[in-house]
């Protein structure tokens, strides 16, 4: 790790809009050595991922333009000359792309193309830089996918193949041929998969491994965990450390999660308003952060080991004023740290809550999906939820965990009736719903709401703010007419932290965190007893997430909310509940205090689960640094 692979000084970048000229990069350098992993961290906006796409040569044009700096490259083999990227033509560029410059963009299925197979996409990246037939870029694909693991080694594919022959024909052995010919059909089934017949952790592998086809210097993942579980996101993470390991590869990690960050990174750089504010080796920017936008990153993550009242954010450490022709003058502030809960409070809450009649009760609720069979006949569902009974509390906040395809979206979806349940009983304010007539349940309705995960799709783009939130009022007749739904409407905006002013705007003109804000001022607009909050903070920058948080538990306090808060991120749930529901495959795997299921949790799922929650602690990092140093 003595010679650099790559150098950039002072780079630049701008986009042209309508209105104005947008520094997006402002005068950044950094160095990247060989088979080291650089960290580049900061919000939605910061300029990491045009930082990215710059070095890439993918910067759009127009708008974007490089407007300054050198990015200064060496390739892998001994004795290559460092060249300027930004000096070299396009066509030399492509040949760079790929070959020796790899990226792993955030959303794989919209780098995935959803008409062709994995294994012709993979072939193709592979003979698009290598000289090589068909059959031998085949070759090499399948040896990459058994390299991100989404295959078996040979070794393992042949007992998997003889433990179902053995099924099928007993103690007779199958001929050497037949079971070469068997395992060899088990790899071009995996070739032969479109990207939609893969879950999101195998989507992001198969994007490894096309980034990795042709054995590159440098690989630059751009957030390629953020919307993945934490125990997927664990092994994607453990997975580009071997790789980096075993092929003495650079990697630079993007990424707004220092947790995420503390996992893979050896040396880190935070960037803000498109400006580097701090760098160095991880565990001193870890330990000892200089820069108050550091500081405020570092305290944003609900903390694990304590209950704090409220998050701290990145506005409690500096103050940002933007002068005319200064540029933005940041001002360091002293927090004031908040309150801990202790734990005698907690069960103490948790006991006068379970005091009153429950506000939800959910016995024995199942919800299936039929697979056809050949013909088209049901043979069988699967069942996404199996036999789930628990109860909800006025002003409670049961947290609901567990990894994609456990079953929580859905559970979810059968506690309002979005998806009708197989069997069992939904009991609401005293009310079965299944026994409701149209009219009854549409009264429910107003005492039931829901907050999605993605806030873009779950607004009309065409329909401006103040009329997304008044919908609901209109069409339950909320009220005594337009008058009294604009001023609520306002009110619930400025309730949620913004303003009047945005009624008349549309959902592009905000901010993801934004978004997520007006989809909680209308979920607020019939005054509901009951909210669920679905993955409604996982996509949101850990500054805004830990806004987002803080605003439900102020809005709980004010407005005597009861909700239910699901998110596959184990130390967002503990933060936000009194208890936690941890589910898989279906099924509650425990239930308990929000506190006792992370200090003593009972079942090895729920262990993993707590295992793979990246803490960024110094202990972490020291760990995984004396195991990169024996390894």
């Amino acid at each position: 790790m003595t010679d650099t692979v790559l150098d950039v000084r002072n780079l630049a970048v701008e986009f042209q809009t309508d209105e104005q000229r947008i520094q997006a990069v402002d005068d950044i350098s950094f160095q990247l050595k060989r088979g080291q992993t650089l960290g580049l961290v900061g919000e939605s906006g910061s300029g990491k991922s045009v930082t990215s796409l710059a070095v890439m040569g993918l910067v759009p044009t127009p708008p974007g333009q490089v407007t300054g700096g050198e990015i200064w490259f060496r390739a892998a083999q001994d004795g290559a000359e460092a060249v300027d990227l930004r000096s070299q033509p396009e066509a030399q560029m492509r040949q760079y792309r790929g070959s020796q410059l790899a990226m792993i963009f955030q959303e794989p299925m919209s780098s995935l193309n959803p008409v062709y197979t994995c294994g012709f996409q993979l072939t193709e990246a592979i003979q698009l830089h290598q000289t090589v037939s068909q059959s031998e870029a085949e070759q090499q694909a399948i040896v990459r996918l058994q390299e991100v693991e989404l295959l078996p080694s040979d070794e393992t594919l042949e007992e998997q193949c003889l433990t179902v022959w053995k099924r099928q024909f007993g103690d007779r052995p199958p001929g050497v041929r037949e079971l070469q010919q068997r395992v060899a059909e088990r790899k071009r089934e995996m070739l032969n998969r479109y990207p939609h017949e893969l879950s999101g952790g195998q989507m992001q592998r198969m994007m490894i491994a096309m980034a990795i086809s042709c054995n590159p210097t440098v690989l630059i993942a751009d957030e390629p965990t953020t919307a993945l579980d934490v125990t997927v996101q664990a092994t994607i993470l453990n997975l580009l450390r071997k790789l980096r390991d075993r092929h003495d590869m650079s990697i630079i990690f993007v990424s707004h999660d220092l947790g995420v960050i503390a996992e893979i990174a050896d040396t880190v750089a935070v960037m803000y308003q498109g400006k580097l504010v701090e760098s160095g080796p991880v565990e001193q920017v870890f330990t000892q952060p200089q820069h108050p936008y550091t500081k405020g990153l570092l305290a944003c993550r609900p903390p694990l080991n304590r209950r704090p009242q409220s998050l701290l954010t990145v506005s409690d450490f500096m103050a940002v004023e933007r002068e005319p022709g200064a540029g933005l003058q940041i001002e360091a502030k002293e927090p004031a740290i908040p309150e801990e809960v202790s734990t005698a409070a907690l069960a103490q809450r948790l006991t006068e809550l379970q005091q009153e009649a429950p506000l939800l009760s959910v016995r024995d609720l199942r919800v299936g999906f039929p697979e056809r069979g050949m013909f088209g006949q049901t043979q069988r569902y699967f069942m996404a939820v199996s036999g789930v009974s628990f109860e909800v509390y006025p002003g409670e906040t049961l947290g609901l965990v567990g990894e994609s395809g456990c079953g929580k979206t859905t559970l979810a979806r059968a506690l309002l009736w979005l998806v009708k349940p197989m069997s069992g009983e939904v009991i609401f304010d005293h009310q079965s719903v299944a026994t409701l007539s149209a009219e009854e349940f549409r009264t429910l309705r107003r005492q039931l709401q829901i907050v999605f995960q993605n806030p873009f799709s779950s607004l009309d783009p065409r329909m401006n703010v103040g009329a997304a939130v008044m919908e609901p009022l209109r069409i339950h007749r909320f009220g005594s007419g337009k008058q009294e739904w604009r001023d609520r409407a306002a009110y619930l905006l400025e309730r949620v932290g913004l303003t009047a002013d945005a009624m008349n705007r549309y959902p592009h003109e905000f901010s993801g965190g934004q978004r997520q804000r007006i989809c909680i001022a209308r979920a607020l607009a019939l005054n509901p007893k009951f909210i669920i909050c679905d993955e409604s903070v996982s996509a949101l920058d850990v500054s805004v997430q830990a806004q987002v948080l803080n605003l439900l538990k102020e809005l709980q306090d004010e407005f005597s909310l009861t909700y239910i808060f699901i998110s596959h991120d184990l130390s967002v749930v503990k933060f936000m509940s009194d208890r936690i529901i941890v589910m898989n495959k279906g099924k509650i795997e425990e239930i308990g205090p929000a506190e006792q299921i992370y200090r003593q949790p009972q079942q090895p799922y729920t262990q993993q689960l707590i295992a793979a929650i990246p803490t960024g602690s110094p202990e972490r990092i020291r760990e995984l640094q004396t195991q990169r140093q024996h390894n």
